[in-house]
């Protein structure tokens, strides 16, 4: 019951199991809870990130579980690697954006998911390789380097677009 209860957590239930390209719908449930928590609690984008991090980290052993469960390394029904990590996409926005203008922040996120998702699925920049170090810390840090270079883009982009705006 327990491996199947981390199975299901790892999987988002249904989520990683049935949908198309588990990944990204993986990552916008990530954006989802995101702006809910944005909107609902008042808290800034940086303070969410960081209230992701102990979720990625227990994702190490979870993802570890639901490898052994599931008989295949990095499966791509887990999806608890993407959910956990793409909240760190936004650490780098303002704390301002969520505030006060919802329209601009949903058009940031769009921007940061975007980002995320080709850094996810192209693995540049020494993603790929760290990927290979196994078990759930290999399925959790690909995503997290991947966040974190999107936050770099995602944060460029939102400078240099004030340039022009």
């Amino acid at each position: 019951m327990l491996v199947k209860s981390i199975e299901f957590l790892a999987t988002l239930g249904p989520i990683g199991k049935k949908c198309p390209a588990p990944g990204t719908f993986g990552s916008f449930a990530g954006v989802l809870a995101v702006l809910l928590l944005s909107w609902s609690t008042q808290l800034d984008l940086l303070s969410i990130g960081l209230l992701f991090i102990p979720l990625i980290l227990i994702g190490i052993p979870i993802c570890t579980k639901a490898e052994k469960s599931i008989g295949r390394s990095d499966p791509g029904e887990v999806i608890w690697d993407e959910f956990t990590s793409i909240p760190l996409v936004y650490i780098g926005l303002p704390a301002s954006i969520s505030l006060v203008n919802p329209r601009e922040m949903l058009i940031w996120m769009i921007v940061g998911f975007i980002y995320f998702r080709i850094f996810d699925i192209i693995k540049p920049l020494g993603i790929k390789k760290i990927q290979h170090i196994g078990k759930g810390l290999g399925v959790m840090i690909d995503d997290v380097l991947a966040a974190i270079y999107a936050a770099g883009m995602l944060h460029l982009t939102f400078t240099f677009s004030l340039s022009f705006f």
